[in-house]
């Protein structure tokens, strides 16, 4: 038997939730509510976590602590959690959190249940029960190009496919990180030129690699 497959609990991330706010961010954000489910700490109201950096890459031992931390401060930035200071003693500056169940509830409401980031399909197409296969983009891009990637994915979502697969993500986004300053001009353009003729993700990446390729910027 492989020691690849699945002994272990797998992370599960909705794809609706990752591409609304970030892939890393959701799969931090899912474990967190995982915790608080779990905690004994209530203060004002909530349950809180509080955790050191090094202690939560034992969590995510595929990340570093800087991945990591980026996607807390993504998720601080975002309003998604609550940020405290329960420690007993004053000199102690570990931060506390819980989520903001509030500003999620605001968000646009997934339109399937139990999808998962995963590599595995089942036979009515929808992604589930395997565990993540991330790549820390965060590591390689800017904050611009993150946003720039936010709004080409809500675009092809709102206009072409909602991309449910995490691996069609992650081909998409190797499509489009070599065009610079003109990113989700060139994409708009191409979604469009998919929608016309009746095409879906998959020949937006191709087309995009094809692009890439002929220089197009």
């Amino acid at each position: 038997m492989s020691n690849l497959l699945i002994d272990d609990y797998p992370i599960l991330v909705l794809p609706t939730l990752a591409t609304e706010i970030g892939l890393n961010e959701s799969i931090v954000l899912q474990q967190m509510h995982y915790w608080l489910k779990k905690s004994n700490h209530n203060y004002d109201g909530r349950h809180w976590i509080y955790n050191s950096f090094p202690e939560w890459q034992k969590h995510f031992p595929f990340w570093s602590v800087m991945t990591i931390k980026r996607a807390v401060y993504s998720l601080e930035k975002q309003n998604l959690l609550y940020v405290g200071n329960y420690n007993k003693a004053k000199f102690d500056k570990t931060k506390w959190y819980s989520i903001n169940y509030e500003k999620l509830e605001g968000m646009k409401r997934p339109s399937y249940q139990n999808d998962t980031t995963s590599v595995s399909k089942r036979n009515d197409g929808v992604y589930q029960n395997d565990t993540t296969n991330t790549r820390d983009y965060t590591e390689t891009y800017s904050e611009r190009d993150r946003d720039d990637i936010s709004h080409v994915f809500k675009y092809i979502s709102n206009n072409l496919e909602i991309i449910q697969s995490p691996l069609k993500a992650q081909q998409l986004e190797e499509a489009i990180k070599d065009f610079k300053d003109n990113k989700l001009e060139i994409v708009t353009v191409a979604t469009d030129y998919c929608k016309e003729n009746s095409k879906g993700v998959n020949y937006l990446i191709k087309v995009l690699e094809n692009w890439s390729k002929d220089g197009v910027s």
